[in-house]
């Protein structure tokens, strides 16, 4: 089997494929670097972005991808590693600087999502949010003003918006010290606004309602972080929590995001995928 795409419409293209290859670590070479890879990296990632597209579970992947034992291997060695991190943080570079932009933002966007759970999520990492009613858990992000990911931290849904949202802004402001403002909801108003200010020294603006509003209604200047939320439950694995540890559960959505920059910065030229493609893929 070769290490190209072989028909699903999840699969990288070849374009897609040239873009993350050389963000991957350097192969296993011979016996001092460890036993040579025996499946091609291609196929490994394609399975992830299977799991992710379909929502099917590890045992699950087709028998043309390497075993699902070897896949999962991967998945937990290039988190652990921060292989996954690294990615789609050069990507977003990548994808900020085609728009025109700096590599690093300068504001972002913040918001949170809770989402049901699987019944084999440990129950100390769920809880229920008597807000939306979900038992679950809570998804929080910050993107930038493109709506590509910052940050991400999957807590308990029974967090409250205000305490859950510091260590996503301290993460924000830690990896990514050029952001100086970043907009929310009505959610985060309060006592966080003032020790964003004071603690951080990064100003949390609010953006509420018009007066007499009802329904759902697009924000000024938050809309794009809503639209990131789409494409990730666009993924049916991301429309319920299935991983055990909630690391994992960031980690698949960085790798979901992953899949939104690649098809975006190789959408300027006409796809390919050596094999035959059957289905006909669509984007979020």
């Amino acid at each position: 089997m070769s290490g190209a795409g072989q028909g699903y419409p999840s699969d990288l293209t070849d374009e897609q494929w040239a873009l993350v290859e050389p963000l991957l670590p350097a192969p296993r070479t011979g016996p001092k670097g460890g036993r040579r890879e025996k499946h091609p990296r291609r196929r490994t990632v394609d399975a992830i972005m299977y799991v992710l597209r379909t929502g099917c579970a590890w045992r699950q992947l087709p028998h043309d991808f390497p075993p699902w034992q070897t896949v999962y291997w991967y998945f937990v060695r290039w988190h652990d590693e921060g292989t996954v991190t690294h990615i789609h943080n050069a990507l977003r570079a990548q994808a900020r600087q085609a728009e025109g932009r700096n590599a690093e933002p300068t504001a972002g966007l913040i918001d949170s999502q809770s989402i049901r759970t699987a019944d084999t999520v440990p129950s100390m990492t769920r809880g229920f949010d008597a807000g939306k009613k979900v038992k679950g858990r809570k998804r929080f992000i910050v993107t930038d003003t493109l709506g590509l990911l910052l940050t991400v931290h999957v807590v308990t849904a029974s967090v409250q918006d205000r305490d859950g949202a510091k260590r996503s802004l301290l993460w924000t402001r830690l990896d990514h010290p050029t952001v100086l403002k970043v907009w929310a909801d009505q959610g985060f108003a309060g006592r966080l606004v003032d020790w964003t200010a004071t603690t951080l020294k990064r100003s949390l603006e609010i953006v509420r309602k018009e007066p007499g509003q009802r329904g759902f209604h697009v924000q000024p200047k938050r809309w794009a972080v809503e639209r990131t939320f789409a494409w990730l439950t666009a993924h049916r694995r991301l429309a319920r929590d299935y991983e055990h540890h909630t690391a994992h559960a960031e980690t698949m959505i960085r790798w979901a995001m992953i899949g939104v920059i690649v098809r975006r910065l190789a959408r300027r030229g006409p796809a390919t995928r050596s094999g035959p493609r059957p289905l006909r893929h669509t984007e979020p």
